[in-house]
């Protein structure tokens, strides 16, 4: 087994004291005049005994201890150096501080013992008053640096839990920054697909319709529809901009849009879907006219209805494509309302020209609605005539919340 390498201020503080004690030495300094062993070089056993504890002050405390204790008391018996009292007092200091947590516990309160029963045994031995004195002398040296150490310790542990309360901290706000940057990105890429996707679809079918049809009426009319949307998807695509730049140099953020806006989104589909045969119908049921819901139940029934007649004029079949909107005002229940938003279109091949899908829509409504702790759920079923259709359906809580809420624009 080998040992750990001494730290290299334990070796300085080593040198020194042995330099000191020899220094001592030679000038024939001692602490008494009384002694067991009267050669004069006795003195140097325990000097360097201590020395060499000192160099492990930091590896292995608590066995310098042990023998820096066994080197004091021999010294005890020899003239005694200062430079030995001065590095056991260090070694006691040194084993609390970088000693295991139990021996930093245990060795104040033993050091207090040993003062209190060196006092009182020779209280009892000498019965006088310098009994006393040698008891205050035990307590530095051994009772005091213990103490010294304590605190130093916890001092050290308190600032290093204050440090690492400061690495997690910072851990956590980077955290919180990283997904506050996520969500803020995949609430941008709703709404930029939910904004400019519906007239992005619309102008490459009337564009496609325009370059495969031969007829100049026809191609007239794609490419007005094609200018109507383009014009359009600016305009959204400026109100977004507007939304994320602070200097956008507009008065106040563009209005998040509402349920009454469905109506002008049916007719635009109107317009855009002349070509593919599709005929769309508006169904609102709520009550009061569309009495207004909470703000971002609103927006993400906007953005479905939205995204759901993008999706029919891109894959939907000849047919009609259906918006039912349904508050359940009828409930008994209040505090289960919630807005249903269904939109069905016939399921199937469409003729003619069609606009490439992502996917990305179907995930942004699912996230929407997800948000809003609603349920959604898009795909093919049996309609009541046996044939096949698309739906998307999303139920998005409502609540008994009559107040008008903050705008809100995710």
């Amino acid at each position: 087994m080998t040992l750990p390498r001494p730290h290299r201020v334990d070796l300085l503080v080593a040198g020194s004291g042995l330099s000191c004690g020899l220094l001592l030495w030679s000038f024939g300094l001692y602490l008494k005049t009384d002694h067991v062993f009267g050669e004069p070089w006795v003195v140097l056993i325990p000097l360097v005994v201590m020395a060499v504890m000192e160099a492990l002050r930091r590896t292995t405390p608590r066995t310098a201890l042990l023998v820096g204790t066994v080197a004091i008391v021999a010294d005890q018996f020899t003239h005694g150096n200062l430079a030995t009292v001065l590095m056991f007092t260090d070694l006691v200091y040194a084993a609390v501080v970088y000693g295991p947590p139990a021996s930093a516990r245990r060795i104040p309160y033993t050091t207090a013992l040993i003062t209190v029963a060196v006092t009182i045994g020779f209280l009892v031995w000498w019965q006088n008053a310098i009994a006393l004195l040698v008891g205050v002398i035990t307590g530095m040296l051994c009772f005091l640096p213990a103490v010294t150490g304590a605190i130093v310790r916890n001092h050290r542990q308190a600032a290093d839990a204050a440090r690492l309360r400061a690495e997690q901290t910072a851990l956590l706000a980077e955290m919180d920054r990283t997904q506050a940057v996520v969500a803020e990105r995949a609430r941008m890429a709703r709404e930029l697909h939910d904004m400019v996707a519906n007239h992005l679809s619309a102008i490459a079918i009337h564009s496609t319709a325009a370059l495969s049809l031969d007829d100049p009426g026809t191609t007239r009319q794609a490419l007005t529809v094609i200018r109507e949307n383009s014009v359009e998807g600016l305009a959204e695509m400026r109100r977004l901009i507007g939304l994320l730049r602070d200097s956008s140099g507009d008065a106040e953020p563009a209005a998040a849009p509402t349920l009454a806006g469905v109506d002008a989104l049916i007719a635009q589909a109107r317009t855009n879907g002349t070509t593919s045969g599709l005929a769309f119908v508006l169904d609102d049921a709520r009550s009061d006219g569309g009495r207004r819901l909470p703000a971002p139940v609103e927006l993400a029934a906007y953005r479905i209805v939205q995204e759901s007649l993008t999706n029919a004029l891109k894959h939907a079949a000849p047919g009609e494509v259906r918006v039912v909107l349904d508050d359940g005002a009828d409930r008994a229940d209040r505090a289960d309302r919630a807005l249903t938003v269904c939109v069905t279109s016939p399921f199937g091949g469409q003729p003619g020209p069609r606009a490439p899908g992502s996917g990305a829509g179907l995930v942004g409504m699912r996230e929407r609605v997800a948000l809003l702790g609603g349920e959604f759920e898009a795909g093919p079923v049996a309609s009541d005539g046996g044939r096949k259709e698309w739906r998307v359906r999303a139920v998005l809580p409502v609540g008994t919340n009559d107040k008008e809420p903050q705008a809100w624009y995710g």
